[in-house]
């Protein structure tokens, strides 16, 4: 759900804002809510007060101004603190017609100090009033987004603290471990304390170092399982790719033309292969092209080949020959078309996407290679770039410490102990994430 662009919205606690937290659309029930200082005060001007708090009360719903009903909800209020938002809190829950929604959203935007809601508001609102970390923000934002189990999995684990928990215990271990350099500056003068608060140090950031190392030796499967394993048909002119593409998804969407160069650009589908998301590319046949659009598509698919979890290479001949990847992407063979020619290469999966043979076969072989690069999402800590980004920084910084130290640097491993809990501390946000609110908050539904 997008919204239109709107004024910058007043600071938080300032004003009330309201949305529908549900699809839109006819429905039994919408979900409409509300959330900040005039959330009592609406409640007693269209509901006849407020319910009991967390209880679900039936009231009237009226319009302030004329006094007209305007529907029979379950109305909910949550007092600050105890709110998803921190702050007062209202739910209004409506029958689902689009008139009775927006009458009651127009009768909410005539109240003092009520506006609608940015998208993604209520959560930044939460995350400002701290009734959420960073990381769990992106977990909830990954858990609406989540289009197969092992995504659900991952983002529900990341939503209940996984990512934030471990971060937070591991800035705290660093500020102690500064707080240990700190008084061995301190006691420079003694050398016997120095040289032992130095090395207690000196045990933690290895100890540190090595944690978050371990970490970051996971060949990016969270962040793999969060975008989807990304597989690529890929192959000469007539291969078959767009065949196979048609009958992987279970419907047309790829032209199938025996014209070589049918395909131009790069056409992708998402597919559920054990739980696991699989996003499926078909591309351009690889060969010498004349004619400028084509060579662009075949410039596209190496690119694609090159930034693929997998190739699935197919040539309808006896011998399939391998993309050109400089051997860094892992290659499926198939032989394509085995309807139509007898022979097969030795080695290479015998598929036809004509007859359907060999299909649920190569489904098998594209689900152990992404259960094996994706895994199940239990055990993934990093599940963006930024994640990443921070612990290498953290990392780099302890090496650089730990280096100091054994050099008589003190000083300077003090500093970089600082910079590593610096870093470690902006995944759950307690620094420097400015940049980053906006982007992420942008990007979620209005009313969440």
């Amino acid at each position: 759900m997008t919204a239109q662009a709107s004024p910058e919205p007043d600071p938080p606690g300032t004003d009330t804002i309201f949305a529908s937290a549900s699809g839109f659309g006819r429905a039994g029930v919408c979900v409409v809510r509300v959330s900040g200082p005039a959330s009592r005060p609406l409640l007693e001007a269209m509901a006849g007060g407020p319910p009991p708090p967390r209880r679900l009360a039936l009231r009237t719903l009226r319009d302030p101004r004329s006094g007209e009903a305007l529907d029979r909800a379950l109305v909910a209020w949550f007092p600050a603190p105890h709110s998803y938002t921190g702050e007062d809190q209202a739910e209004l829950h409506i029958h689902g017609g689009l008139a009775t929604r927006a009458g009651v959203l127009e009768a909410l935007s005539r109240l003092p100090g009520c506006r609608p809601a940015e998208p993604g508001e209520f959560t930044r609102r939460a995350f400002l009033a701290g009734r959420m970390d960073l990381t769990a923000v992106e977990g909830l934002a990954d858990l609406i987004e989540a289009q197969t189990q092992a995504q659900r999995r991952q983002a529900l684990r990341q939503l209940e603290g996984g990512l934030g928990a471990l971060a937070e215990a591991w800035r705290g271990r660093l500020v102690e471990t500064q707080a240990l350099i700190e008084a061995a500056l301190d006691f420079s003068d003694e050398g016997d304390v120095a040289t032992s608060v130095e090395a207690q140090a000196a045990e933690r950031i290895a100890a540190l170092a090595a944690e978050i190392g371990a970490a970051l030796a996971d060949a990016g499967r969270g962040e793999r399982l969060r975008e989807g394993f990304v597989v690529v048909l890929a192959g000469p002119p007539n291969a078959g790719k767009s065949t196979l593409m048609n009958a992987l998804a279970r419907r047309d969407v790829a032209i199938v033309s025996a014209v070589p160069g049918t395909t131009r650009d790069a056409i992708e589908v998402a597919l559920d292969l054990g739980g696991l998301p699989v996003t499926l590319i078909d591309t351009a046949g690889l060969r010498e092209a004349e004619d400028a659009i084509e060579a662009a598509g075949v410039a596209r698919t190496r690119a694609r080949i090159a930034g693929a979890d997998l190739v699935v290479w197919l040539d309808p001949v006896d011998a399939p020959a391998p993309p050109d990847a400089g051997g860094t992407v892992p290659v499926l063979h198939v032989a394509a078309k085995v309807d139509l020619a007898a022979a097969t290469a030795s080695g290479a999966l015998a598929l036809s996407a004509a007859t359907g043979r060999g299909i649920a076969d190569l489904l098998a072989a594209i689900e152990d290679r992404a259960r094996a690069g994706v895994g199940d999402g239990g055990d993934a800590v990093v599940t963006r770039a930024r994640h990443r980004i921070a612990l290498e920084t953290a990392r780099e910084a302890l090496l650089r410490a730990a280096g100091a130290l054994a050099a008589g640097d003190t000083e300077l491993a003090a500093e970089d102990v600082r910079l590593a809990a610096r870093s470690v501390g902006t995944i759950a946000g307690r620094v420097d994430v400015e940049d980053v609110l906006d982007a992420l908050f942008g990007a979620f539904c209005i009313g969440k």
